[in-house]
């Protein structure tokens, strides 16, 4: 048993209790909001060489890339990490086996005298291990009658000292702080506390939280279990596949390089009998030629014979075939001959050659993903923002939303129909403070024009204003506008896209609330607008149009084409889309009021799952936004709150 005991600390320590930066054991272990452990010091020098982490004021895990805020950001980086606790299990892992832990498979007084004795029993007020021989003694004295036979295969019940106060065990459990404490840390620390009880008195509701998350876990390791053998199965088969996949294409290229070796052979042959031809007919001019040098040279030895000759007769009979054309090459042949070879050449057409093989059709890879079921995972919500502030004359009734980054501090602006005003929230010096724009009339939606300005439709007071995130607000100017719109969003730094109810229509603004352009409500005969309450942009300047009238969300280039309608029917039918906003990857999120639920589009229009439901705390949503930190902001008019959420434990990027 007391090997087991050791090989299973071995085993913690080496694979559990050690940090993946500095692969050592935890020295000051710190849990981020992703439940990954690392050293403080490892996570805080890593979050240094990340400006978007020292910039977001938050520690970057260096393994999942998820921010956790801090505190007190205010505090030096260096102690960001201070206020950040582990996990009770890994601290209770470490208290347990990590170096300091107390070894219960030897006896605690001969590994003081360097003996290692077998441990058999264990002396709970000591909290040491004893081996036979030194449980008869320290059995002697009053204050070891709580020992604990462990020479059987039983588990030892160890009490935990106090960190701060050796002397003392950790018998209590504060629930208000979640921390397990003595009786002197429970005076000091902890007298405002209200739920503080006794370990022991837990246990039984502890060990039957522990049951049931047993009971979750074993099941979906069973599951895990399962799906981990199909996936080993299909990648096999899908190894297979490949292989086969790769002979088929290595055929088709040797059919396209045995066609090509064929043409090189008929090439090669066809130039081989043309130049046996062409060399032919050169060697037979070259032996013509040489025969006519031969009679040449006859002829001249013949008149050198007769010049120097003293028989006139010998002269006149050279002279005299001279002049009869009898000097001449016998071999002589005629150039004139017909199918005479001048010249060979070869021609070769690189770009004819280079469209051929641009053309050359082997196959093609087509690639099939899976559509992404829906993912229901438990606490997605984040945290919750209460929007009513001093001076509100009705409940609040958010509509819009947005979150902004200025001078370094987070802040969230919303629009509140019921109490006509604009509202910013924010955290300054660990404070939460807000700011208010009463306005002559009840605001819609706004969007970003800058960093730090938003535009505001006031409908009913024919209005659009402008106002400035300090992150107080600040407002600065107000266009009158002909229509009464709704929806709003920036196309560029001088151009507005906004909706309009009466007449239905999306028009383009510039600036002082002139119509530059208005979009039809029609398309092929079928109406497409009838309540654009809110609208956004792609990453590409397209204007998304979310219709409450139609259920349809509408994608328009601002010269007034569409791009696509997205119109369901079934199940996937939209009852009453409203707040629409775009990821950094060009994904499109849309709220559904009706079906309370948020959906994901892609860029193209196209259904790919519901990443919130009402069993993720959605009711009745309004406008939406993603954050800096790629977290999903929701408005919930009819509860005036606003909901941070991370979707089925993931982030988008955001814009």
């Amino acid at each position: 048993m007391m090997d087991r005991e050791t090989a299973t600390s071995k085993k913690l320590t080496e694979h559990f209790l050690s940090c993946t930066i500095c692969t050592e054991v935890f020295d000051k272990p710190c849990t981020l909001v992703c439940n990954h452990t690392f050293c403080r010091k490892c996570v805080v020098n890593y979050t240094k060489t990340r400006p978007e982490a020292i910039s977001a004021k938050s520690l970057l895990c260096p393994f999942c890339s998820k921010m956790t805020k801090v505190s007190n950001p205010d505090r030096p980086v260096e102690e960001w990490a201070d206020d950040i606790k582990p996990i009770f299990v890994i601290q209770g892992l470490l208290d347990s086996f990590g170096p300091g832990s107390k070894d219960s498979a030897k006896c605690a007084y001969c590994q003081g005298r360097g003996d290692t004795s077998l441990a058999v029993a264990w002396c709970s007020v000591c909290d040491d291990a004893l081996c036979e021989k030194c449980y008869g003694v320290h059995n002697c004295s009053p204050s070891g009658r709580d020992v604990t036979d462990v020479s059987r295969e039983v588990k030892v019940n160890r009490k935990t000292k106090c960190k701060e106060h050796k002397q003392e065990s950790l018998q209590l459990l504060c629930k208000d702080c979640k921390t397990a404490m003595c009786q002197k840390c429970c005076l000091l620390y902890h007298g405002k506390c209200i739920a503080v009880g006794t370990i022991s008195s837990q246990m039984e509701t502890m060990k039957t939280e522990l049951k049931e998350v047993k009971k979750s876990l074993s099941k979906k390791e069973k599951e895990l279990k399962h799906r981990v053998k199909e996936q080993k199965l299909q990648e096999q088969r899908e190894r297979d596949r490949y292989s086969m996949m790769n002979s088929h294409i290595q055929s088709a290229c040797q059919k396209v390089i045995d066609r090509v070796k064929g043409k090189e052979r008929k090439l090669l042959d066809w130039m081989e009998n043309i130049s046996h031809k062409h060399i032919g007919q050169l060697k037979k001019d070259i032996m013509s030629g040489e025969m006519s040098l031969q009679v040449y040279q006859q002829q001249t030895e013949l008149i050198d014979q007769a010049l120097q000759s003293e028989c006139d007769m010998d002269v006149y009979e050279i002279y005299q075939g001279c002049e009869a054309g009898d000097v001449e090459a016998v071999g002589d042949v005629d150039l004139k001959e017909r199918g005479r070879i001048a010249k060979v050449a070869f021609k070769q057409d690189i770009y004819k050659l280079s469209n051929a093989l641009d053309d050359l059709q082997l196959g093609e890879i087509e690639v099939l993903y899976e559509s992404v079921p829906d993912l229901k995972v438990a606490d997605v919500l984040q945290y919750t923002t209460d929007i009513t502030v001093a001076g509100d004359y009705s409940k609040p009734n958010p509509i819009d939303v947005t979150v902004m980054v200025v001078n370094d501090i987070d802040t969230v602006v919303v629009t509140d129909y019921s109490n006509g005003s604009v509202k910013s929230f924010y955290t300054k010096n660990n404070q939460t403070q807000h700011s208010k724009v009463s306005l002559n009339g009840d605001p819609w939606s706004l969007t970003k024009l800058t960093h730090n300005r938003v535009a505001v439709t006031v409908p009913y007071s024919d209005q659009i204003i402008t106002v400035k995130v300090k992150p107080d607000l600040e407002l600065l100017t107000s266009m009158r506008t002909r229509k009464q719109y709704r929806g709003i969003t920036s196309l560029t730094p001088s151009t507005l896209a906004a909706g309009s109810h009466s007449p239905p229509c999306v028009d383009i603004l510039d600036m002082t609330g002139r119509v530059l352009r208005s979009i039809s409500p029609l398309h092929k005969g079928n109406t497409i607008l009838q309540f654009p309450n809110f609208l956004s942009t792609t990453w590409t300047g397209n204007i998304l149009v979310s219709d409450w009238g139609t259920n349809c969300v509408t994608c328009l280039t601002p010269e007034g084409d569409v791009v696509f309608i997205y119109r369901p029917t079934g199940d996937t039918a939209l009852r009453c889309p409203q707040g629409i906003t775009t990821t950094g990857t060009g994904d499109i999120l849309v709220t559904d009021y009706s079906l309370h639920r948020v959906i994901q589009l892609t860029e193209s229009g196209q259904l790919v799952r519901n990443i919130l439901t009402k069993e993720s705390g959605i009711n009745c949503p309004a406008g939406i936004c993603v954050d800096p930190y790629g977290y999903v902001c929701v408005c919930f008019s009819s509860q005036g709150v606003i909901k941070v959420f991370t979707c089925n434990d993931r982030q988008f990027l955001s814009v």
